[in-house]
């Protein structure tokens, strides 16, 4: 089982810091890890420091993987090349391996990842022509079509309509449970981490101020305390745990 630490990571722009002593225990692999915080709390700068994108001061720590099994997909991806979505996934997957001869096995894993993420029907299409949350979508075809065995993706739901972000983050799921891969998602919508997520990571102001079990995690006052809104947590009928806003934001939510 492949697993990830992060051993006092900081980082700065300039002279301004903007990641601090970032650390948490060995995060397990086979299930999905959340990353949530503020905006500019500094998700997107703890991903790029992990990614090696970013230099900085602490470590990350990998067991039975390499920096090489390592995939980041950032928040923006350009999509303005003139490739169809089966010749881009193509080019992630030959993309650093000196050939594009396809084997048999590499046409599978295409095909497998097109039919995974439910976009088989646009394997013909351009890229310039696609929706937001099928340019979405498709990146995330070519993050995972490797099969890496750690992976960073940065808000992968957010230009999906609420049926795909079930979709996807179910496949999400299911790749990490059959791979043993870390999956670490940067979302906002804490109901979505709370169904999805074993693991959850909390960042504010560059700091990562708690890890460990999702439910365990995202306490109301934990959650006053990253986004300075009034909650609970309750259980649907059928069990599952949801957010419920309370307070002024509440009221702003049903105006």
């Amino acid at each position: 089982m492949v697993r990830l630490a992060l051993e006092q990571l900081g980082a700065r722009y300039g002279r301004r810091e903007i990641l601090t002593n970032a650390s948490t225990p060995w995060l397990e692999g086979g299930a999905l890890t959340a990353l949530v915080g503020a905006n500019a709390a500094g998700k997107s700068t703890l991903f790029r420091r992990i990614a090696g994108q970013l230099r900085g001061t602490g470590s990350v720590r990998l067991s039975d993987a390499t920096d090489s099994d390592l995939r980041y997909m950032p928040q923006d991806t350009a999509m303005t090349a003139a490739l169809t979505v089966y010749e881009s996934i193509i080019l992630a997957l030959k993309q650093g391996s000196g050939g594009w001869r396809l084997s048999a096995k590499e046409l599978a894993a295409v095909d497998d990842v097109l039919h995974r993420f439910g976009i088989a029907h646009l394997a013909e299409q351009q890229l310039p022509e696609l929706s937001g949350g099928q340019r979405q979508s498709v990146s995330i075809a070519q993050t995972l079509v490797t099969r890496p065995k750690v992976v960073l993706m940065d808000e992968p739901t957010s230009a999906l309509d609420l049926y795909r972000q079930f979709e996807i983050l179910d496949a999400l799921r299911r790749y990490a449970a059959e791979t043993g891969a870390v999956v670490i998602l940067a979302l906002h919508d804490l109901n979505q981490v709370m169904r999805t997520c074993t693991t959850t990571i909390a960042l504010a102001g560059g700091r990562i101020v708690e890890t460990g079990p999702t439910l365990e995690v995202l306490t109301p006052d934990l959650i006053r305390q990253l986004y300075g809104i009034d909650s609970r947590v309750e259980r649907c009928s059928q069990g599952c745990p949801m957010m419920i806003v309370d307070g002024p934001a509440a009221q702003l939510l049903t105006a």
